[in-house]
């Protein structure tokens, strides 16, 4: 139950088991070219979508190093762990000019549009930001970059498939997902969109070697890639989304919407305060909920008890080591995962006298999970 990498289903295991082809021949090319129109009905986009061997910071910093050379300025907007990997990827390949907010808190729009106004080639936002469970305003971000003619780079890695993401609505130049989150494959793909501006901006030789974007984007137009990929990754990709299609993508959105409520409101029955703070312009996440690890009982304790019971979550990073604890609602989650998280947490938090008696977290997440 942590937000990546998540289980993985026994189709797409099956998947990539099947036997190697080459990564030159047709039937790669076809898989490629089945991958890359699927993802754009993922993305809600029409822009180019291309498939990188790598985790979803491989495709952070394809977009990073494309876009920014050493002397181009990139606003960089973070409130938790991965928006401050953009400021790293901003820095090695230009310079970041970092807006920070304290972690789990709304982003302030008018000083991000302060900052635009200074000028800046990009400005870059986590959607998700996974660390705290919080989910930022890329509509409203993204209408400022418009106006202030900067590239707009959206890390979705654990949105995209999960959360509303609506690439073209929300002008949104280059966009981020992983394989390991709401596709529910194991790590190791990064799919990245790319809009018409964005490409026309990316040259030959610049940024990374194996990331570069444009060379890419280049063989895409061929459905290849420039270096050997993780085929048999590419064959659970395909897999994934064409399961993700039968489900329905509003209807594996609304799924770990609910999945996410069960478990707001099985925390709220617990006496579990939420750690983000959210406002007119956030939203608490439907893939992972943080909340704050409840007085009288160590990280140890809760995250300890439950691993022993068989129930894996995620604590907190950096500076929220302990403070915290993550629960993740994607991919291939059930709302029967949910009911047997809520019921270990329950039977943890007794143990510890933090509770009287069992089911209130349970009953709570059942009902709030009721279609």
């Amino acid at each position: 139950m942590i937000p990546g990498p998540v289980r993985v289903p026994q189709r797409v295991l099956r998947a990539m088991s099947k036997p190697m082809i080459s990564h030159r021949s047709s039937d790669f090319e076809k898989i490629y070219e089945e991958c890359r129109s699927r993802l754009r009905e993922l993305f809600e986009t029409e822009n180019e979508a291309v498939i990188l061997s790598g985790s979803g910071t491989a495709g952070m910093e394809a977009a990073v190093g494309g876009i920014i050379g050493k002397d181009d300025k990139i606003i960089t907007v973070t409130n938790g762990k991965f928006g401050e990997r953009f400021t790293e990827l901003g820095n090695r390949y230009g310079t970041a000019v970092l807006l920070e907010f304290p972690w789990g808190t709304p982003y302030d729009l008018e000083r991000i549009e302060a900052a635009l106004e200074e000028g800046a080639k990009a400005i870059s936002i986590v959607h998700n930001e996974t660390s705290v469970g919080i989910v930022n305003p890329a509509k409203e971000v993204g209408e400022l970059a418009r106006r202030h003619d900067a590239i707009f780079i959206v890390d979705g890695i654990s949105s995209v498939g999960g959360n509303e993401f609506l690439t073209d609505e929300w002008g949104i130049d280059i966009a981020i997902t992983g394989s390991q989150k709401c596709l529910a494959l194991p790590p190791g793909l990064a799919m990245v969109t790319v809009s018409k501006r964005a490409a026309e901006m990316l040259e030959d030789g610049k940024g990374g070697y194996y990331t570069d974007l444009k060379a890419h984007l280049d063989k895409a137009k061929k459905n290849q890639t420039p270096y050997t990929p993780a085929v048999s990754l590419f064959f659970a990709l395909q897999e994934a989304l064409i399961m993700a299609e039968e489900e329905g993508l509003a209807e594996r959105r609304a799924r770990m919407a609910r999945l996410a409520k069960g478990v707001r409101e099985a925390a709220s029955a617990l006496d579990i305060d939420l750690f983000p703070q959210v406002n007119e312009h956030s939203a608490y996440s439907n893939t992972v909920t943080a909340m704050k690890t409840p007085e009288g009982i160590t990280d140890g304790q809760l995250r300890g008890g439950m691993r022993e019971r068989g129930v894996v979550v995620s604590g907190g990073q950096s500076a929220l080591k302990g403070k915290i604890f993550r629960i993740g609602t994607m991919g291939a989650c059930t709302e029967a995962d949910v009911l047997r998280t809520i019921q270990t947490l329950e039977l943890v938090l007794l143990k510890e006298g933090l509770i009287s008696s069992l089911g209130a977290g349970v009953e709570a997440a059942s009902r709030a999970m009721e279609r």
